[in-house]
């Protein structure tokens, strides 16, 4: 079976990897190519056929590999990695490369839920070295000075937005956007349905019929059409058989005859696809359990004044009423200071979201702040039961309110309201 190798993307690994094979006099050659985009476009699949078309040998980490139990166990991974890589390079002569799939889950930080542990800065710091030394990469608690070769580093994930910005600055990762194209698309597709007879028309039909989806929308689709088959193999057998008749049969592996692909078919079992996204997308069971447990905590808040936004008119038409129309009001806390209280009403006016953190003063140090909620909040009554709460259960420990801007899923404010001893 032969794959589509979109020609935009083998350019720009092949280039990138090349140019950290050559020496340019005056030319800083960035080593880290970032490649990201929106989910199931096939950026890694795009990787691992560049790198079999042009012969080169891969190393891979994982981005679940970048977090463990002991402080510096991933970043030391890093560098054990890398010289395993520039070391393969010395001995079969060839081109070879370090990948790590999925950078941003392992490293990202997207809310004031992701902890920013030590190993997070530790990871940050090590491919910010190795970027700026490539060919001076030591294993803590010894020194080799043998130069290394330089080995080109490829990343992959889905926002480079949530990873330390002085990591992804221009001179120490070049960035590619990865959007497939109607060309694009249309090439992986008809790779995809290769064996099944599928026409050059009828592959631009389905890419139109479902031109919003990713890449691994017709490869979840190409999958889904053998279920009927199996599923009738299943009832053949019987529920009972079908481990013995599948993983230890004397009689050999099952086989199927090929499936029903034509064009409608594909449709149908598309639209069914669809519809379970939009049953996903539209459950949003989650803010419901946090809504239930939100009210779980603010329970044992303090009882509060509650005062109108505005003085209320003399005429008494809109008596009640905010400066937007609606019946909001404002809550006033007796044991939260007026400048902790207009900053909070100072988020929230600008249609930002509120949390608060807490930390221990031993974690303090290396800024392992830890989420005192389940949600934002972007009420603020709400937002005073529950910092008051907060401020009851964690007095001995640092209190920080935090502003979350929901659409650019960005901090915008990081205040300390509450030092160890009350102060």
């Amino acid at each position: 079976m032969s794959y589509y190798i979109a020609p935009r993307f083998l350019d720009k690994l092949a280039v990138h990897i090349t140019k950290n094979f050559l020496k340019l006099p005056g030319v800083r050659v960035p080593v880290i190519l970032g490649i990201h985009g929106r989910k199931g476009e096939g950026k890694t699949f795009q990787c691992q056929l560049v790198f079999e078309k042009m012969g080169i040998e891969v190393t891979h980490i994982s981005g679940g590999e970048l977090e463990s139990p002991d402080a510096g166990d991933p970043a030391r991974l890093i560098r054990l990695r890398y010289r395993e890589t520039a070391e393969l390079i010395k001995v079969r002569g060839k081109m070879c490369v370090l990948m790590i799939n999925d950078l941003d889950a392992g490293a990202g930080r997207f809310d004031e839920g992701t902890q920013y542990t030590v190993n997070t800065q530790l990871v940050n710091a090590t491919l910010m070295n190795i970027a700026d030394n490539p060919t001076d990469v030591q294993l803590p608690g010894s020194y080799d000075s043998t130069p290394l070769h330089r080995v080109p580093i490829i990343v992959t994930g889905n926002d480079f937005s949530t990873l330390y910005a002085p990591l992804i600055r221009d001179g120490r990762m070049e960035k590619f956007y990865w959007e497939p194209n109607r060309d694009d698309k249309v090439g992986i597709v008809k790779g995809i349905f290769e064996p099944d007879g599928l026409s050059q028309k009828e592959v631009e039909q389905l890419v139109d019929k479902f031109v919003n989806q990713s890449i691994d929308f017709f490869s979840a689709l190409r999958s889904r059409i053998y279920d009927e088959q199996i599923r009738n193999y299943i009832h053949k057998v019987g529920f009972e058989r079908v481990s013995l008749n599948v993983v230890n049969s004397t009689e050999g592996p099952p086989e199927f005859k090929k499936p029903d692909f034509s064009l409608s078919h594909l449709i149908e079992s598309g639209n069914f696809l669809v519809g379970e996204q939009k049953r996903v997308e539209n459950s949003q069971l989650v803010d419901e359990y946090n809504r239930l447990n939100r009210g779980k905590n603010y329970q044992a808040a303090p009882p509060t004044a509650v005062t109108p936004t505005t003085q209320p008119p003399t005429n008494g038409a809109n008596q009640g009423a905010t400066t937007n129309g609606s019946q909001k009001h404002e809550v006033s806390s007796p044991h939260l200071t007026l400048e902790t209280q207009e900053q909070i009403r100072q988020i929230l006016s600008q249609g930002y979201k509120v949390s608060i953190e807490h930390v221990d003063e031993r974690r303090f140090r290396t800024g392992a702040w830890q989420s005192c909620l389940n949600t934002h909040i972007d009420a603020h009554s709400d937002a005073i039961s529950a910092l008051e709460s907060c401020l009851v259960e964690y007095s001995g420990e640092y209190l920080r309110l935090v502003g979350i801007d929901p659409k650019a899923k960005r901090r915008v404010i990081e205040t300390i309201i509450q030092r160890p001893n009350g102060k």
